[in-house]
């Protein structure tokens, strides 16, 4: 089985046991066990670590004698200060979850989950209050849960073979996915298309410094971009540092976000509680190196009206209608002097004139804090169909950490509405990695990062341009790319004009002969049925 096939398997699995529990509510559950799972495995393969070090010559705590050795092995083993050494989380006996496993059949199999969980958590200081606890209020037939439990069993890992993170952390956020899938609009509070996260990564390309994501959601953009930063230290040759900061409103995704940054092995700061970033902004004095959101589109109820003297709107008040200004200008507030940031928004932020927006939008664009401009297809949200675009802001646009091209007084727009070539469903597509490679090697390029693979930038016409901000006046400040990127070149054809234009109509005359046909079937049959068909 890959590891795909084995993911589809156990999500298949794992929801034909639902029942009646809506997905918005069995999320919990099933996420509190995987991480269950993947915490006792990690305690388990920590204790192995242990031994292991008794045995080698080479190690501080090795002993020769074999009987000497396993006593230590014992009690080394027993020893929470082992553990938490190397960041592994301490699990008590009773809260293993091989034990509970052998549990499953009991009829109090809920409370002994809740407790169990209670009791890591009072282990391990930086798990409180983010486990799932409420086992008890589950409204599941009996058994069910128990079925559960041996199916994660399932779950299981070898640290020789491969990396537990990778594999609890894809488990993971493969099922974030499936459940933003069943959920439908709700999976926005919590969930972005994996694919759009990894696009921003690629053009954001963060690697040393802060990151901030002040709505955070599940913490898929922090995840992803501890891999980007992993993924390209050994090419770049550098060390890649990140440390990670965020916020959320909602209490229940805060903790799938603190799980999801635990499974992958991340520690990060998302505050002291769940709490609304424009009235309760818990990271006032930080200023990130890198900020990545996908912040709720367009919410109407953000109370900008108890918010106008807020030091944050320095191009204008935002609309108290519509809170998509608001999040640019609180994004923009939390960069570093070299500070860039990449944002999800509706597509109506890049041309809209109401109340005031267009005025927000013009002292950007003259300040020069727009970088870059990207406009998404459809259907790459599950949650979603409104259009939505990228914006990419910027502290420092001069030669330097950020690029070796200077580009102020220069946005670059990309036209990616028909760079997405995946399908996951009839309803929803997805950038492929060809995808993401075409469109931030152009960011890239442009900006001449060491990420550009030494390639010169170039407009191509109907995907990117770079633009003077003196042509984005002349466009009214609007920043839709397809104002700027043009047609797309079309390739050469061979066949004459007379020639396609014989074929195309002798087409046209064959289809409408034959829907000519199908139209005479259709009225015959109504007719023999005894309905009078109009003509």
């Amino acid at each position: 089985m890959t590891n795909e096939e084995f993911k589809k398997t156990l999500w298949e699995a794992a929801d034909k046991l639902r029942g009646s529990v809506a997905a918005a509510t069995y999320k919990y559950p099933v996420l509190g066990l995987v991480f269950l799972k993947y915490v006792s495995d990690m305690f388990d393969a920590q204790g192995r670590v242990i031994g292991k070090s008794l045995a080698e010559p080479t190690s501080e705590y090795y002993i020769e004698d074999e009987d000497a050795r396993a006593a230590a092995a014992e009690q080394f083993t027993a020893d929470k200060t082992f553990y938490d050494a190397d960041n592994v989380f301490w699990v008590p006996p009773n809260a293993h979850f091989k034990t509970l496993l052998t549990q499953a059949a009991a009829p109090d199999l809920a409370q002994r989950l809740d407790k169990a969980l209670g009791e890591i958590e009072a282990e391990n200081p930086s798990l409180k209050g983010v486990l799932y606890r409420e086992f008890s209020r589950l409204e599941l037939e009996p058994g069910k849960l128990g079925e559960l439990v041996q199916l994660l069993a399932r779950l299981s890992f070898d640290p020789d073979r491969h990396g537990s993170r990778d594999v609890f952390g894809e488990v993971y956020e493969y099922f974030l996915g499936q459940f933003a899938l069943k959920e439908g609009a709700r999976a926005g509070e919590f969930y972005t298309p994996k694919s759009v996260v990894n696009l921003l990564v690629e053009i954001l390309a963060p690697f040393k410094g802060t990151i901030y994501d002040p709505a955070c959601g599940s913490g898929g953009m922090f995840v992803q971009s501890a891999k980007f930063k992993d993924a390209h230290a050994a090419k770049l040759k550098k060390k890649g540092d990140l440390a990670i900061y965020g916020q959320e409103m909602m209490a229940a995704t805060r903790r799938l976000a603190l799980m999801n940054l635990a499974v992958h092995g991340l520690h990060g700061d998302l505050g002291n509680t769940y709490g609304d970033t424009f009235a309760n902004d818990q990271h006032k004095t930080l200023r990130a190196d890198y900020v990545l959101a996908n912040p709720p589109f367009n919410i109407s109820d953000w109370g900008g009206d108890k918010l106008a003297d807020d030091p944050r709107w320095v191009y204008g008040i935002p609309p108290k209608g519509n809170a998509n200004f608001a999040w640019l200008q609180h994004m923009l507030a939390r960069l570093s002097s070299r500070g860039r940031a990449g944002i999800v928004l509706a597509n109506g932020s890049m041309s809209s004139q109401q109340s005031g927006e267009g005025e927000i939008r013009r002292g950007m664009v003259q300040d020069d804090v727009v970088e870059c401009m990207v406009a998404l297809p459809g259907q790459l949200f599950s949650n979603t169909q409104i259009p939505a675009c990228l914006w990419f802001l910027s502290r420092d646009k001069a030669t330097g950490d950020n690029g070796r091209i200077d580009r102020r007084g220069q946005i670059l727009f990309i036209d990616a509405r028909k760079a997405a070539s995946g399908r996951i469903s009839r309803t929803q597509i997805e950038f492929t990695e060809g995808d993401m490679q075409r469109i931030a090697q152009a960011y890239h390029c442009w900006r001449g990062t060491d990420f550009s693979n030494g390639e010169e930038y170039a407009d191509e016409p109907g995907f990117c341009f770079s633009a003077s901000l003196e042509e984005v006046e002349k466009h009214g400040f609007v920043l839709t790319p397809g104002r700027y990127v043009g047609a797309q070149v079309e390739e050469d054809d061979d066949e004459a004009f007379n020639e396609k234009m014989e074929r195309l109509t002798a087409q046209l005359a064959e289809q409408m002969e034959h829907g000519a046909a199908l139209d005479a079937a259709i009225r015959e049959k109504l007719a023999a049925l005894g309905y009078e068909v109009a003509r």
